[in-house]
């Protein structure tokens, strides 16, 4: 049987131990989410890390597109009723679609008293189709800006539909969650704790730095 002072000392010495555990834990975790987290959105931060500068250096890239024009017909009575309402939109934008192999997504369908004109709008793409209605035969710009006008405009989330803004929001979440878990190693590295702060803060107040001195 433990006499009263054994009894205090393991008390007193257990509160320490399970703090000591907790310690560990929470530091291997950090380590684990960290490298995983990491090694996930690897090609997502190659991804945005690269097109921030094509962005940042457009004029590098000026020139590298390619313009498509083509004349055709379709059915007049798809565009010339004398109720707008009517107009058969959505026949419209298939058979350019099908017929002309046009891409992205509608951003504008106008009705006017002698024609219509349909916007198709993507990364680094875009098509303008310009319909008499009369007759329905239109004229049809379709042009390609080229590979980098594309990586640029998913950078910045232009023209590419709903799905990829997720995939932007779920990029940023997981970039965020690899700045804390790194953050939160530094605090359990007790010999680099303090320089790995006082560096996040120089870093921080270098980069406001810039913006006031630089920005307009």
């Amino acid at each position: 049987m433990k006499s009263n002072s054994e009894s205090l000392k393991t008390t007193s010495v257990a509160p320490g131990k399970q703090k000591q555990v907790w310690k560990k834990r929470t530091a291997s975790f950090s380590r684990w989410l960290h490298l995983y987290l990491s090694m996930l959105s690897f090609f997502v931060v190659l991804f945005f890390s690269v097109t921030g500068i094509t962005l940042n250096h457009a004029d590098w890239f000026d020139g590298k597109q390619a313009e498509n024009k083509r004349t055709g017909a379709l059915p007049a009575t798809w565009v010339n009723p004398a109720d707008t309402a009517e107009i058969k939109k959505l026949e419209v934008v298939e058979f350019l679609r099908s017929k002309y192999g046009i891409k992205g997504s509608v951003s504008d369908f106008l009705v006017e008293d002698d024609q219509c004109s349909v916007s198709f709008k993507g990364p680094g793409y875009s098509a303008d189709a310009f319909i008499n209605r009369k007759d329905g035969t239109f004229e049809l710009t379709e042009l390609r800006l080229g590979l980098v006008a594309v990586l640029n405009d998913l950078h910045k989330g232009r023209d590419s539909g709903k799905g990829w803004s997720w995939v932007i929001d779920v990029s940023a979440g997981f970039l965020t969650l690899v700045s804390l878990s790194g953050l939160a190693m530094l605090f359990f590295l007790k010999n680099k704790r303090v320089k790995g702060i006082l560096v996040a803060i120089i870093g921080g107040a270098f980069g406001f730095l810039m913006y006031a001195l630089w920005v307009p």
